[in-house]
């Protein structure tokens, strides 16, 4: 349920036509300045299956590499809206999780926003395309390969949902010291209805939210990652919408979380997004995105929000 939806505020473009999107592509670069008001028109109204035919045509026309072109006209935050619409989804993914790890401390945000809300099989294909690209740490093969398999179907076992209630309830009580093991393995291996169905369970158990006795219990990145689970597994659409929020309140922008968010849920669910970011905090998407970016940047993104 987590390929492209029907519930993006990209669609497709109608009338497609990859040469005529590659040729105006190659004159808004052409000469003195860039044309970014194209590029915008083009690549924010395009799905991702279109920009890759994009791509194609202007190997073939102009013989150069259109992300190379556009990477050498552009620069900032715009760019990298520009360059990560022109990958393909799992490539874009793989490509976020290296530069996080490459960082001195790993952006986890990063981590945890693809694998916590990706499907096993987006996250074996990101996998794959990961291993090409460069030494995989440790802990990301540890955490993709566990959440890789992920049980998929709707079955819902109700004696192991309360054994798993019991478990990580215990675990709990005995204070997050070694069992953090257990607890994942729940999390990533269980399926979503049946671990909905734990949460229940816990609630029961414990007298508490799941959420709730996860912040008492943990700290840091670990605390983050279950968490993200936790709000995944409710709703991503409401995961996101949180992300996006935190992403841009209070001083300074997390662009990197903005533009990830905006640029991978465009065609998938971010009419869902929006609609609980308005209802989660009062204001549309939209607004808070116009007041807190500026340029071609703010306008790429505001296309890809699709409006009030």
């Amino acid at each position: 349920h987590d390929q492209i939806g029907n519930r993006g505020t990209v669609t497709e473009a109608a009338n497609f036509n990859p040469d005529a999107d590659a040729q105006n592509l190659r004159e808004a670069m052409k000469g003195a300045g860039t044309n970014e008001a194209t590029i915008i028109d083009i690549l924010a109204c395009r799905t991702n299956a279109q920009r890759q035919r994009i791509k194609v045509a202007y190997k073939q026309t102009v013989g150069k590499d259109l992300a190379d072109d556009l990477s050498s006209e552009l620069s900032g935050n715009f760019r990298s809206v520009v360059l990560g619409l022109l990958m393909p989804a799992p490539v874009y993914d793989a490509y976020e999780l290296r530069t996080a790890m490459k960082g001195a401390g790993t952006e986890e945000a990063c981590l945890i926003d693809i694998l916590a809300s990706r499907s096993n099989g987006e996250i074996n294909t990101i996998n794959e395309v990961y291993k090409k690209g460069n030494r995989v740490t440790i802990i990301s093969i540890h955490l993709v390969s566990m959440f890789a398999g992920r049980d998929e179907s709707d079955k819902v076992d109700e004696a192991q949902a309360v054994k798993d209630a019991k478990e990580i309830y215990e675990a709990g009580e005995a204070r997050w010291g070694t069992d953090e093991v257990k607890f994942l393995t729940v999390l990533c291996v269980r399926n979503e209805k049946h671990l909905l169905r734990v949460f229940e369970e816990y609630q029961k158990i414990s007298g508490r939210d799941i959420e709730e006795s996860i912040k008492r219990e943990m700290s840091g990145c670990l605390e983050d990652v279950f968490l993200a689970i936790v709000k995944c597994v409710r709703s991503k659409p409401m995961f996101f919408a949180e992300r996006l929020y935190k992403s841009m309140k209070g001083l300074g922008t997390t662009d990197s979380v903005l533009i990830r968010i905006m640029v991978a849920r465009a065609e998938i669910d971010m009419l869902d997004i929006k609609a609980q970011f308005q209802k989660m905090y009062g204001k549309s998407l939209y607004s808070f995105i116009k007041g807190d970016t500026s340029g071609d940047y703010r306008k790429i993104l505001l296309m890809l929000c699709g409006g009030e």
